[in-house]
This record gives structure tokens, C-alpha cells and sequence, in this order.
């Protein structure tokens, strides 16, 4: 149970590597605060938790919006009486070139890939101090290192999250421990959606997979495995770190 007590946000829980966190973090014994757009989802999660015994909460709600976040830090202080742990995981592709690209998804891709966590982050820092500690874990991806065709808006936001958690990590310890983790292929519905952008779609996720030193893709309990140990206090020692998790695609 290295989450004993604990109390934990997680945006775009509703499914992939989120919902992977979320439920990996409820089994090791947080209360969690879900956060995502799709109602059912979301409800349905919630559910299947707190049948096992766990504590969640679901929230419905676009974290590009100022009032969520805010709502999301609120709610968990009032259902779980302090916030201890924050998991920034939502995003949006927001595939184009910068001539491609409109400048609605480069500003919608920004805001929930960047933003957002600038957003949870003012409002969780807060509550952090008054425990005298706290986590955050940004969720940026391998984009943030390796150039993608079409992903401007993407790879920018992902390199820029990167920064950010650097930023905090020195503004905001030794009582709050930022971190980022920086997945490569994953079989989540965002990779499928990534192979559009590429001329053979239908063969470049598979191409991808054997791609990696461990020939395949990750799945979303690879990454709820990291997730877990750095929010967990067996990670007290690591800040303003960026974890790359890729199968070793990055090698080549």
C-alpha cells in the first residue's frame, strides 16, 4: 500500500494511461479524484473502484478551462480532506505542420497539453504546502526530444512541458517533488490517431512497435508502473526529472 492515505488527481482518467494510474493508484491505497470529459466513462470508473474498495470521485470537465482545475483541487480537499499528489495526463494530438495547422488546434493543443498543468498546478501547489510536501507528475511524451512529421503543435507543447516541470522543481523544493514522464509508443487510442499523419497508417503502428529494443508496443500498465514509483515515497530523492519509458526507440 505505498499510497496509504494519499489523496491524487489524475486528468484524462477515463481511459489509457490514465485510467491504467488510476486504478494502480486506488489498489495501493489513494483516494483519487478522476478527471475527464466523458461523462460515462468517467462514471463508470468511478463505479468499478469503489466497488473494489477504493475511494474516486469523477469530475466531468475540460482542464483547458481555469474553473476546472480549481473545481478539481476543491473537490478533493472537501471529499478526501488534503491533496497530496497531482498527475497531469491529459492531452490532445493537434495533428499539422505550422502551415497545416489551424491556429484553433495549435491553441487547443497548447492549452491541454501545457496549459493545464500550469492551470492544476497554481491551484494544487496551495494545498501542497500546508501538508508540507507534495508530488506533481507531468505526462509528456518522447516528443518532447524527437521531431514527428505534423506534430507541431504537439511536440512543442510536450518539449515545453518538459521545461516546466524543471521550473517548478526549483521554484517549489525541497517540500514539492516535480517530475515528468516521457512515454514513446503506447497502445493507447492516441497512437492511432498519431499514424494518420504519416502516408500508411494502417501499417505504421506496427511498424513503430518492432521499432523499439523490446519489439512492441508499451501498454498503459508499463507506464502506470512508473507513475506509481515516482509519486510514491520510495521516489523522495527525485525531482525535476524527465523519465523517458519507450521500449528503447529512443536508442536508435
Amino acid at each position: 500500500m505505498r499510497l496509504h492515505q494519499k489523496t491524487a488527481i489524475i486528468t484524462g482518467a477515463t481511459s489509457g494511461m490514465g485510467k491504467a494510474m488510476a486504478e494502480r493508484f486506488v489498489s495501493e491505497g489513494a483516494s483519487v479524484i478522476l478527471s475527464g470529459r466523458d461523462e460515462l466513462r468517467g462514471r463508470e470508473l468511478e463505479k468499478k473502484l469503489i466497488q473494489k474498495g477504493g475511494k474516486a470521485v469523477f469530475i466531468a470537465g475540460d482542464i483547458s478551462q481555469i474553473a476546472v482545475n480549481e473545481t478539481l483541487v476543491r473537490e478533493a480537499v472537501q471529499n478526501f480532506g488534503k491533496l497530496d499528489i497531482v498527475v497531469t495526463n491529459a492531452g490532445k494530438l493537434g495533428l499539422g505542420s505550422v502551415t497545416d495547422i489551424s491556429f484553433e488546434e495549435w491553441n487547443e493543443t497548447i492549452s491541454a497539453n501545457l496549459t493545464s498543468v500550469f492551470y492544476l498546478s497554481r491551484f494544487a501547489i496551495p494545498e501542497m504546502q500546508k501538508n508540507g510536501k507534495g508530488v506533481i507528475l507531468a505526462n509528456s511524451s518522447i516528443a518532447a526530444f524527437k521531431s514527428f512529421p505534423k506534430h507541431a503543435a504537439y511536440c512543442a507543447s510536450k518539449a515545453a512541458l518538459v521545461a516546466l516541470v524543471k521550473e517548478m522543481a526549483l521554484d517549489y523544493g525541497p517540500t514539492i517533488r516535480v517530475n515528468t514522464i516521457c512515454p514513446g509508443p503506447v497502445d493507447t487510442p492516441m497512437i492511432w490517431d498519431s499514424a494518420k499523419a504519416f502516408d500508411h497508417p494502417d501499417t505504421i503502428v506496427q511498424q513503430t512497435a518492432n521499432n523499439t529494443m523490446m519489439k512492441r508496443l508499451g501498454n498503459p500498465e508499463d507506464i502506470a508502473s512508473l507513475a506509481l514509483f515516482l509519486v510514491s515515497d520510495e521516489a523522495s530523492w527525485i525531482t525535476g526529472s524527465a523519465y523517458t519509458i519507450d521500449g528503447g526507440i529512443l536508442v536508435k
